[in-house]
């Protein structure tokens, strides 16, 4: 039975965020120079500014990243459609004690498909055999 899950893609918003946590890292190397700036042990002067700095620089690689997955033509996907051998179901291996990702059992509740270029009883779009949603109108079928 195939299955839709969350993607793992990076987005937009990850993009905003990663402008939102490079802002935090350049308030935090001010205040930390300011705060730090007359102690009287000189790497504490230097450390707590670097955490800012690094904080900075992981966030301007991963607004990068996700700026370049949100805008180009080709990227990474926001669902996806999964076989039940590719990718398992953890809840349902966990529940209904499957040990094995790919093991077969005799009481697997998948529908049995017969006829092949079945149509959608809601909308009449012609589907494949595998398919248990309307790829038009989404209900199952």
């Amino acid at each position: 039975m195939k299955s839709i899950k969350p993607g793992r893609g990076p987005s937009a918003l990850g993009a905003a965020g990663s402008v939102g946590a490079v802002l935090f890292g350049v308030l935090w190397t001010i205040i930390a120079f300011s705060i730090t700036r007359d102690s009287p042990f000189p790497l504490v002067g230097t450390i707590f500014p670097l955490f800012g700095l690094i904080f900075i620089g992981i966030g301007i690689a991963n607004a990068v990243f996700h700026y370049k997955n949100a805008t180009s033509k080709n990227r990474m996907s926001l669902l996806d459609i999964t076989d039940h051998h590719e990718e398992p179901d953890p809840l349902n291996m966990r529940f209904h004690g499957r040990t094995k990702p790919n093991t077969e059992s005799p009481t697997n509740h998948e529908p049995v498909r017969r006829v092949e270029g079945e149509f959608c009883p809601y909308c009449g779009t012609k589907v494949k055999a595998d398919f248990n949603f309307c790829p038009k109108c989404g209900k199952d079928i």
